[in-house]
């Protein structure tokens, strides 16, 4: 795999910057990392949650009233809260997952670790993570922050993206392939 820089860019890329400056003024950029990855395990996990952050149709003030009382649930405070609030107040809360992948990505760097996102089909082991890492770190040389997705519909396989680059070793990617080349004999 490539060694690059990655980028954060758009309207993700310049509310991530914002906020990863203000935690960086003060000094919170981790615990405003660990409130985002709660809130983004809460999104992934919940399908009302997302309709509630995708849709147009609820006002800006419900959407602020019903993110407040469920991160005061799962512990969000401060600046997390505020930021997420923000983008509520803002209209902006359906591209919030794609602000805290680039905030992600903006403290690895600060690290000097490189993002990758893997999607499996089944939820990895610890092991299988840990193998995992170590194999990307030898390739891109770098320390290796993971995030990780389950999509059961690759069937199998892992979907690996470092970067701009993506390696896909999926079972339907595979299945895909090989229906193409069938349709190109007969």
């Amino acid at each position: 795999m490539a060694q690059g820089d990655q980028t954060v860019s758009g309207v993700p890329g310049r509310y991530a910057t914002a906020l990863f400056e203000l935690a960086q003024e003060t000094k919170s950029v981790d615990q405003v990392g660990a409130d985002l990855a709660s809130f983004q395990a809460l999104l992934d996990e919940s399908d009302d949650l997302k309709r509630l952050v995708r849709s147009p149709v609820f006002s800006a003030e419900d959407q602020i009233s019903a993110l407040e009382a469920l991160c005061a649930k799962a512990q969000i405070t401060s600046l997390a809260l505020n930021f997420i609030k923000l983008t509520a107040q803002n209209r902006r809360l359906f591209v919030l997952a794609d602000m805290i992948k680039a905030y992600q990505t903006l403290v690895a760097q600060a690290k000097g670790e490189i993002s990758a996102e893997v999607t499996s089909a089944d939820k990895l082991s610890p092991k299988h993570l840990a193998d995992l890492k170590a194999a990307i770190k030898a390739s891109v040389g770098r320390d290796v922050q993971l995030s990780t997705r389950v999509d059961p519909a690759i069937l199998g396989g892992l979907v690996v993206k470092v970067g701009s680059r993506m390696v896909d070793n999926s079972l339907k990617t595979k299945l895909q392939n090989l229906k193409t080349a069938m349709k190109g004999i007969g």
